[in-house]
């Protein structure tokens, strides 16, 4: 029998492994999920620096378990092992690490990318990226496995809800090609490896700092107001005043003191 995934039409603008493999990239034609995939290599000793992409991503997850598929072909789906040897307590930096890292990569490619806290890529006030990051606990010790999602070709009809956006339909308004996905692919990837690296090597000597200083200058949720929907299911409501030293949103309400929150303590975060 002929699984119907060897039947999808040929992919425009596919990546090239031959050309990514010496980045450490392994490219697979289909896969439910990067991440998936990557988790398991890294219960089995897989290298800090490991990335799995593919052409198409068939269960791909989200925060809170939302779903995400894209057609084959559409997006850049991959997924980045690392292996964090700095003190717990900046581990939820990460998230915020990778959604600047690919701000900037998007930035180099002549794509103004801002972020909407906690790491939600957007060009505009449409999103055209997301970020998972998962901790793995493997024999070596707990890595991160850290998901990357990228709308890069989907047409503005194929966009799932209408806050989406992808760099095909931002290009047509900006006047220049979409970029090479095997070009960008790589981009992506020096870029967080880059910022990692950086951020990593100086956690002593104010790295997070840095990020933080850096990630707000590009960081939209700071300075609006927001409404904060909070598990228990009530509601936070002000303006958002900065990122704290733990990466947490701080948030000023119209009466009382400032409110810090955390990616994992929140629902959603939306414009007041």
């Amino acid at each position: 029998m002929t699984d119907a995934s060897d039947q999808r039409p040929p992919v425009d603008n596919p990546l090239d492994p031959g050309r990514l493999a010496s980045l450490g990239v392994e490219v697979l034609p289909h896969t439910p999920s990067t991440n998936a995939v990557l988790a398991e290599r890294a219960r089995e000793g897989a290298p800090e620096g490991l990335v799995v992409a593919t052409e198409h991503q068939t269960a791909g997850r989200g925060r809170l378990d939302r779903t995400w598929e894209t057609p084959a072909g559409s997006a850049l789906t991959f997924s980045t092992l690392l292996r964090p040897e700095v003190p717990p307590a900046t581990w939820p930096w990460l998230p915020l690490l990778t959604g600047y890292a690919v701000a900037k990569a998007l930035a180099g490619a002549g794509f103004g990318a801002v972020l909407k806290w906690p790491n939600d890529v957007l060009i505009g006030d449409r999103k055209v990226a997301g970020i998972l990051v998962e901790r793995v606990e493997t024999p070596e010790g707990p890595a991160a496995v850290v998901g990357i999602g990228l709308n890069v070709l989907l047409a503005a009809e194929e966009l799932p809800v209408p806050t989406a956006t992808s760099l095909l339909v931002e290009s047509q308004g900006l006047g220049h090609p979409v970029p090479d996905r095997t070009v960008l692919l790589a981009s992506l990837v020096d870029t967080l490896l880059e910022s990692y690296g950086a951020w990593q090597a100086g956690v002593e000597d104010g790295s997070v700092a840095r990020l933080r200083e850096s990630y707000t200058r590009v960081c939209g949720t700071v300075g609006r107001d927001v409404e904060v929907s909070l598990p228990d299911g009530s509601r936070l409501v002000g303006r958002a005043t900065s990122i704290d030293e733990h990466g947490r949103l701080v948030v000023a309400p119209a009466a009382g003191p400032e409110v810090p929150v955390g990616a994992g303590d929140v629902v959603h975060v939306r414009p007041a």
